[in-house]
């Protein structure tokens, strides 16, 4: 039996979720399909959290212009979504005075990409605001900031939710066939009729473009692993330090990113790798990136990781062929009503609210789309115990006493914030979405403390075989050791 709607978008990561949120703004049947266990499982839960100023993409460029519309979208889709964001500036520096010209060209670049209040400091200034740093001079950069990426992919999802947007997780798309009206877009769990699919695919991007005949594309992996220190280094540096873009790798190179939760964070690397889906760090890439960061900072410290990541960019071009390639979003010329997101790396993080009005755009020119007299732009996140003064919590406790036991002692996280997770509007019942809707697991013991309370709750609430690590295939639970 086929189910039918105006608009299937594949993805869940925060292009696909902010395009859903976006059009639940208007009278559209939405459905997003997203092939893993919780939204932001890819690319878009995995990176360095940044906001860019724009300064970095060739003037003119939809990478330039959507880079600064989103930038200026963010403090307020953050506050309407109710998840931190902070505008903390970032720092291009260099370590030898014949590369001020390079910031001088970055600088004039930024002023013709419309970036507000760019500046060259020196050596002297820069000490002011960043005495750890080492550097002859500086591209200052104050409206470049920093957000929780996986949150604000939740966030979205769960905003684009509660607006009428279907969400169907663990569920790959196998093939779309061209209809006269349409498409059907055939799943490992359904058969859909629509007359629109947007392709948020990240990294599958292109082959799911191959689904109905669009060959021309082809993306190539590239892994970025990432370092978390401990919180004890967090007044090391207090704004993004950046290296002057290379002119090879297409990147922004090796940087340090202080968080929203208060680590710093070293990396990413830019390895092209085979498997996309290849999300291993290495001990050579670890001692590069923290050699590479040290030129900058002398005091990074190497024994005081408290975990590391990958994530997996989606390039255009292979490592052999540098250069600029731009985001490519538009309705194919071929497959009318089939619009392509291809390429989608960084700034796609930045981006992303201004491409969920391109895209929107896009639609609207061709049919017009009627505005949704409900929709509701706010969503209420998890309330933060360890971000209430005094008083806050003490009502909080009055309220509702599991406020007043600590599950996760490293990241103070209560019992009520833990439940408020586990009873996520989506329904993911994975340790892994905990993690990311609640930060236990996060902080300096990585759950050596928590994990076992976190056990005990899920199962009060839930039957043990519900409860997985990350979804289908790692079942937390294999059953009783003793009888209770």
């Amino acid at each position: 039996m086929e189910t039918e709607y105006d608009i299937v978008i594949i993805g869940g990561g925060v292009i696909g979720c902010g395009i859903a949120r976006e059009l639940s703004r208007y009278q559209i049947n939405i459905l997003l399909v997203e092939r893993e266990n919780d939204v932001a499982r890819g690319t878009s839960g995995k990176n360095s959290g940044v906001i860019h100023s724009g300064f970095d993409p060739p003037v003119g460029t939809l990478k330039a212009r959507l880079n600064i519309e989103g930038n200026k979208l963010f403090k307020r889709l953050c506050q309407e979504l109710d998840i931190p964001f902070n505008f903390i500036g970032k720092l291009v520096v260099v370590k030898d005075k014949t590369e001020i010209e390079d910031l001088k060209i970055l600088k004039r670049r930024a002023k013709a990409n419309g970036v507000p209040s760019a500046e060259i400091i020196s050596s002297e200034e820069l000490r002011q605001l960043e005495p750890n740093v080492e550097a002859q001079a500086a591209l200052y950069l104050p409206t470049a900031g920093i957000t929780l990426p996986y949150l604000l992919n939740i966030a979205l999802a769960e905003n684009a939710l509660s607006n009428g947007v279907k969400i169907h997780l663990n569920e790959e798309v196998k093939a779309i066939l061209r209809k006269s009206t349409g498409f059907l877009v055939k799943t490992t769990k359904g058969v859909y009729r629509t007359r629109w699919v947007i392709n948020a695919a990240g990294l599958y991007a292109d082959q799911v473009a191959k689904m109905v005949g669009i060959k021309e594309y082809r993306l190539y992996p590239c892994r970025g692993e990432y370092y978390i220190l401990d919180k004890r280094f967090s007044g090391l540096v207090t704004r993004m330090i950046y290296p002057v873009p290379p002119k090879t790798s297409g990147g922004k190179g090796i940087h340090l990113t202080p968080t929203i939760e208060g680590n710093i964070l070293v990396g990413p690397s830019a390895e092209y790798i085979r498997n996309r889906e290849d999300v291993r760090t290495t001990l050579p890439v670890a001692k590069k990136l923290f050699r590479e960061a040290r030129q900058f900072v002398s005091k990074l410290p190497s024994g005081d990781v408290i975990a590391r990541y990958a994530g997996v960019r989606c390039k255009v071009l292979p490592s052999k062929t540098p250069g600029f390639t731009d985001f490519l979003i538009e309705e194919d010329s071929q497959v009318k009503r089939f619009i392509n997101l291809i390429g989608i790396e960084s700034p796609g993080l930045t981006a992303a609210p201004a491409i969920a009005r391109m895209v929107a755009e896009i639609i609207d020119r061709r049919e017009g789309l009627r505005p949704n007299p409900t929709f509701n732009p706010r969503r209420v996140g998890i309330k933060r115990f360890d971000r209430c003064s005094l008083k806050e919590r003490f009502q909080l406790v009055t309220e509702d006493p599991d406020y007043g036991e600590i599950i996760c002692r490293c990241e103070n996280v209560t019992r009520a914030e833990l439940i408020q997770a586990i009873r996520n509007p989506l329904g993911v019942r994975t340790l892994s979405g905990l993690k990311y809707r609640a930060r236990v697991m996060m902080g300096r013991c990585q759950g050596g403390y928590c994990l076992f309370r976190i056990v005990d709750v899920l199962k009060e609430l839930y039957p043990e075989g519900e409860i997985t690590l990350k979804g289908e295939g790692s079942k937390f639970f294999s059953g009783k050791t003793r009888e209770d």
